[in-house]
């Protein structure tokens, strides 16, 4: 089975464990900075993570990489399937991460209440090239969170994304997809 099935074998499960997924992430190739470049869906790629369906839930839409240094982190949708970009707090992403939260309708409708306060057109992160799990690829580094995302190509239009969040044990994985319609 190459690379691209087990990935796809995972997805359809959708379910696999953290070392089934950092053995995935490990034998991809990695990215430059060109390369991610746009703007990207994202999905969950749950390993029983506490942020497993979390982002889903409050109507995250992706990612979008103007250049190194402008760097939109997190895009959702508000209650028009309109994409606005999300300023990452750290007072709600460590109360996010401290307390279970219900992955459900209901709390799609708390977080769609909050987004105006949470909206933003500024940069909140940028783009280097950075070793980890000893392969050197594109990281994405929130600004005021000790957050990294490290990205790994599944193929032309896919990467598998891993969180490595300080005093996080477990990583957190999810997938991003090209957006062609940008």
């Amino acid at each position: 089975m190459n690379i691209l099935e087990k990935f796809q074998t995972i997805q359809q499960q959708g379910q696999t464990t953290t070392e089934e997924a950092l053995q995935l992430f490990d034998e991809l190739d990695t990215v430059d900075l060109d390369f991610m470049i746009g703007r990207w869906k994202g999905s969950g790629f749950h390993t029983n993570h506490p942020m497993d369906g979390l982002l889903e839930t409050a109507n995250w839409y992706g990612k979008e990489f103007i250049n190194p240094e402008q760097v939109h982190p997190l895009l959702f949708l508000d209650s028009n399937n309109k994409i606005f970009k999300v300023d990452p707090n750290p007072i709600l992403m460590n109360l996010t991460l401290r307390f279970p939260i219900p992955r459900n309708e209901a709390m799609k409708s708390v977080f769609t209440f909050m987004n105006p306060m949470m909206k933003t057109e500024e940069s909140k992160a940028r783009i280097r090239m950075m070793e980890h799990r000893q392969k050197i690829s594109a990281t994405m580094i929130y600004d005021y969170l000790p957050i990294n995302d490290v990205f790994r190509k599944v193929d032309e239009n896919i990467v598998l994304g891993l969180m490595d969040f300080k005093g996080m044990q477990q990583p957190f994985f999810f997938v991003l997809k090209r957006d062609v319609l940008v």
